[in-house]
């Protein structure tokens, strides 16, 4: 792959809305053409024959059912005494904008 242009890389930064001096703009084209290089030599590898490996290391999760326990109140009960509920469910304040 040829190396990426000032205007890729300008591109790649209004993206992730950064803003970078003249300098960074050329330390970037040269790292980012790097690894792009680096990642290019995967397509010469012959998988030609290989089983997938999406999971190499043989575990599994391990599920437990999901059945309704009962505790001895009424939901219904346990919403009475909280500040504020919509639609039968526990309301909270926005935490993230």
């Amino acid at each position: 792959m040829s190396q990426l242009s000032r205007d890729d890389v300008l591109k790649l930064a209004s993206l992730a809305r950064l803003s970078l001096g003249d300098d960074e703009v050329e330390q970037y084209q040269k790292e980012l053409s790097s690894i792009l290089a680096y990642v290019e030599q995967l397509s010469t590898v012959d998988t030609e024959g290989l089983a997938p490996t999406n999971q190499v290391t043989g575990l599994t999760n391990v599920m437990r059912d999901d059945q309704v326990q009962s505790y001895g109140y009424e939901p219904r009960d346990l919403l009475n005494n909280v500040p504020m509920t919509e639609k039968n469910q526990l309301k909270v304040k926005r935490m993230i904008g």
